[in-house]
């Protein structure tokens, strides 16, 4: 790694440290969360290969999102699991997404090396606020959120994953 990569970190990791402070003292106590509206389902993501993608085209089906950096040992180390049950599930109706809480460059040479069969949305720092509107209270990585068909957050899981987390969203979630 470079300096300007450790440097990049050290301030993307400030700023997830700030907003978890933030996010602390302005979390939803009414179970908001639990239920994304039409602003989240309105999100477009830049993707690190080109074009755009539309959270509304996700709509309707089970949804795993897992908000990750490439600068986060545990959602690196995440990416090939989630990449497994993306190949496995999407048969039966799932979707996946990525969302980087990085820059752009970064997460382009990560994809270049480790490249993934799910896609994968440029977020950038604002996906730290987008996470805290899902539950993410904490601001940390890796961030997953599990949405069933009827587009009702059915679980959260702050930290990584493990298999069991994904066997038993595969059978939780509407399908």
């Amino acid at each position: 790694m470079n300096r300007r990569t450790w440097v990049l970190g050290g301030v993307a990791a400030a700023a997830l440290a700030a907003g978890a402070g933030f996010a602390r003292r302005n979390e939803p106590a009414d179970g908001s969360a639990d239920v994304p509206g039409a602003q989240f389902w309105a999100l477009r993501f830049e993707q690190p290969g080109g074009g755009e993608l539309a959270l509304a085209s996700l709509r309707g089906a089970p949804l795993l999102l897992n908000f990750w950096a490439t600068w986060c040992p545990p959602c690196v180390r995440e990416m090939p699991l989630i990449d497994e049950f993306h190949r496995q599930q999407q048969a039966r109706g799932w979707h996946v997404l990525g969302l980087a809480v990085d820059s752009p460059t970064p997460v382009r040479e990560f994809l270049s090396r480790r490249p993934v069969s799910f896609p994968i949305g440029l977020a950038g720092l604002d996906g730290s606020e987008l996470a805290r509107t899902l539950g993410n209270a904490e601001g940390s990585l890796p961030f997953t959120v599990v949405l069933g068909s009827e587009g009702r957050v059915i679980d959260r899981k702050l930290g990584a994953l493990k298999p069991a987390d994904l066997a038993r969203w595969a059978t939780q979630a509407g399908v």
